[in-house]
């Protein structure tokens, strides 16, 4: 792999992909620009004196050949749970480390689920190097670090939030799935927002329920902690219409038709943040430990708007994997870059940590 000179982002024409690719040249570097759509991509490419090729995942030869002299593929065009299976297959046939910006559980179990065969290809597979899941999976590490017997982890975020298109479909195909914890080292299905609980995550206590998030696969993945429940804050009316009219209505939410309404209205009512919002949705994520004896630990975190923490943490993974000289196989973003690596994105702070009792706890790495 070391004759490999290129990376490349694939989506580069969508909401997150033309962020990457801004920051990426305002960085110095040169990705190659992918994607299916030829007007977009080479009018972007063309805007930034970049090379681009066009390809559709669903054409495997094609996605492999494009892949011949990459060494790092930022995959960015979601759904995932329709796109990244065959990206990573193409990654290992064609040798070429693969991350991506999901955070779908599905898509977290599947690629763990290929470490061998990444092992085997000397290829790194790492889903999640955005906000969704580098700072929840840092959080989680350095957690267990602290409580290295802990039995039970429960996580959680607040953040202004304004979705890109992207993000709003995905959290739409997700809407006929329900909720998701891990319970006793399984994935048990649960329904949406079926637990609560008030949490401070740094700026005062506010009520939160509990979601699918994908570190119920990822901080399994990285911890081995066997219980494990993540929340968002939301007002209790909300989490009450998520789990008195969502659950009911999971089917028909689910079905082809409504799927389909729901997308094209985000076609024509959802653009994404743009520079001047992004900096005013930041974001702050909490995380509890628990071990056998009753013993906690809290960690808390204030990082960027999730879009800023998204650009920086792919090209954070990207510039680890273009020296990369390890083994391959799956990683998740803590394993690969550290427990801490959050901590090295612009305008993220230190996840601090504190025992049950509110004392925090200095000097820990």
């Amino acid at each position: 792999m070391n004759d490999k000179l290129h990376w490349m982002i694939y989506g580069a024409n969508g909401y997150t992909g033309r962020l990457i690719a801004e920051e990426a040249v305002r960085q110095g570097l040169k990705p190659i620009l992918g994607g299916r759509n030829q007007l977009q991509v080479q009018a972007l490419a063309s805007e930034r004196a970049l090379d681009y090729r066009i390809f559709d995942l669903n054409d495997g030869a094609a996605t492999q050949h494009a892949l011949q002299d990459v060494r790092v593929v930022a995959h960015c065009a979601g759904p995932f749970a329709a796109t990244s299976a065959a990206m990573i297959e193409a990654c290992l046939v064609s040798g070429c480390h693969y991350l991506d910006i999901t955070g779908e559980v599905s898509v977290f179990v599947a690629a763990h689920a290929r470490h061998s065969d990444a092992q085997a290809a000397g290829v790194v597979l790492c889903p999640g190097a955005g906000f969704d899941v580098i700072p929840t999976d840092c959080v989680a590490a350095t957690l267990k670090l602290a409580l290295p017997d802990a039995t039970h982890l429960a996580l959680g975020f607040d953040m202004f939030a304004s979705m890109s298109p992207g993000t709003a479909k995905t959290t739409i195909e997700s809407l006929g799935n329900g909720g998701l914890i891990r319970e006793n080292g399984q994935l048990r299905n649960t329904a949406v927002a079926a637990d609560a609980r008030d949490i401070d995550f740094g700026r005062g206590v506010r009520h939160a329920a509990s979601i699918p998030w994908g570190d119920v696969a990822t901080a399994y993945f990285s911890t081995a902690i066997p219980n494990i429940v993540v929340y968002m804050a939301m007002p209790k009316t909300q989490a009450l219409v998520m789990r008195w009219l969502l659950n009911p209505l999971r089917s028909l939410l689910g079905s082809s038709k409504v799927q389909d309404w729901l997308k094209a209205q985000v076609d024509r009512r959802i653009h994404g943040p743009n520079e001047q919002q992004r900096p005013l949705y930041r974001a702050w994520v909490w995380g509890e430990v628990r071990n056998a004896a009753g013993k906690t630990v809290r960690a808390r975190l204030e990082t960027a708007n999730g879009y800023d923490v998204t650009v920086h943490g792919v090209l954070l993974t990207l510039r680890h994997l273009l020296d990369y000289q390890g083994e391959g196989g799956y990683f998740t973003p803590s394993r690969l870059l550290g427990p801490r690596c959050i901590e090295q994105l612009p305008d993220s702070g230190r996840i601090v940590l504190s025992e049950g009792s509110g004392r925090l706890i200095s000097g820990f790495p």
